[in-house]
């Protein structure tokens, strides 16, 4: 079970106190011991929490020599060390090392390339899980077609030629790669060390934003992701204040056995529905047919009944193919043609690369509020099915 800090009240009144994962670099506080290999740490000396405002999965302490102690929430541990500095003798052993300049990175992470395109830093991936035309960023779409990035096959089968050959220091890796321990394993086995970034793990969607400043930390971009970080959050804050709409909107897609998946009540998704003015239908697990930490899957008749009368609807084209009009959307479900939105015109769907546009949160949130209000204004996330 992965563990949450949060660190928001704290910075809201400037005393920000070092707060800790499990195992971070204070040790055991409750009871006063140091882990095994605290000694190491402080030849260090005194680190400096990065002040978080949202995000609760990892934690960022800073070192007076430029070093980085990243500790995140799946209790992995990462000591960035900066060019010319070296990293103190008698670190634990859970503590990974990862060393400035990085180059040829392997990323996998798809949420994570907007976060490194924003601070300016992709010409440090060398290797990626992504296939051009999956890219949620062009210019990175441009590197795999010309090759300055080399595509090293899906997360689960990596090319790990192509990557040993590459010499990949870093892999950065989303929480897929829980489920395929013996991936990690073999990558660490080549010397790569691996990094599962938790974003998608975040109960606040800025906190997902956030962790551009663990991005900033390891390519060197400090500066440059808490700029870009204060810039979209003070956009999503704009965006934010035009107020409620008074109108219901159902986010869901239809999956291979015709029952209705849809985000979990506060996540993310639902956070900027919110935030455009919308009210979001939401689903609890009680009595789902199944469910995970960020959606609930519900049978078409018990979605009909609770839905059926939502002011809008927005198909979730970000899982499956998707659907390209009302037509094609009702012949998943004859039941959707009996729903008000449907009735009335108001069914939309989104790009499918929307879940890893993190750095447009904004102008998605803007987005969303065009269709929730039929306001006809142009949309570049979402758009309006006939």
């Amino acid at each position: 079970m992965s563990t949450s800090v949060s660190r928001r009240s704290v910075v809201g009144l400037g005393l920000l106190a070092p707060l800790t994962l499990a195992g971070c670099s204070g040790g055991d506080e409750a009871t006063g011991e140091k882990d095994a290999g605290s000694q190491g740490l402080s030849a260090l000396g005194e680190a400096m929490p990065v002040p978080l405002a949202h995000a609760t999965q990892f934690t960022l302490d800073a070192y007076e020599g430029g070093c980085r102690l990243a500790c995140l929430a799946s209790g992995d541990r990462f000591l960035i060390v900066p060019e010319g500095a070296d990293a103190p003798n008698g670190l634990p052993d859970d503590v990974a090392v990862v060393r400035q300049p990085l180059e040829s990175v392997y990323l996998v992470s798809t949420g994570m390339i907007c976060l490194v395109d924003a601070i300016g830093a992709l010409d440090a991936v060398g290797v990626s899980s992504v296939r051009a035309e999956d890219s949620p960023v062009e210019e990175f779409a441009a590197r795999l077609e010309d090759g300055r990035v080399a595509y090293g096959g899906i997360y689960r089968a990596p090319d790990y030629e192509l990557i040993a050959s590459a010499g990949c220091p870093l892999a950065i890796e989303n929480t897929n790669i829980d489920h395929v321990p013996e991936v990690r394993a073999k990558l660490e086995e080549l010397g790569v060390t691996v990094l599962m970034e938790q974003s998608s793990r975040e109960e606040d969607m800025l906190g997902r934003l956030e962790w551009i400043r663990l991005m900033g930390a390891l390519f060197g971009r400090e500066d440059e992701a808490a700029a870009v970080f204060d810039e979209v959050a003070a956009g999503v804050e704009a965006a934010s204040q035009e107020g409620p709409l008074d109108r219901t909107v159902a986010f869901f897609y239809v999956n291979e056995d015709g029952a209705a998946v849809t985000r979990r009540a506060g996540d993310y998704l639902c956070q900027m529905i919110e935030a455009a003015g919308g009210t979001y239908v939401s689903f609890d697990a009680e009595g789902a047919a199944d469910s995970s930490p960020t959606t609930v899957t519900v049978e078409m008749e018990r979605f009909y009944a609770d839905a059926r009368d939502a002011d809008v609807i927005i198909y979730n084209a970000t899982v499956d193919e998707g659907v390209a009009s009302v037509a094609e959307l009702v012949q998943k479900n004859a039941l959707l043609a009996d729903f008000r939105a449907v009735r009335e015109g108001n069914v939309w769907t989104c790009d499918s690369t929307m879940y890893q546009q993190m750095t447009s949160m904004a102008d998605i949130i803007f987005d969303l509020r065009a269709a929730i209000s039929g306001s006809g204004e142009p949309t570049t996330f979402v758009w309006k099915l006939a």
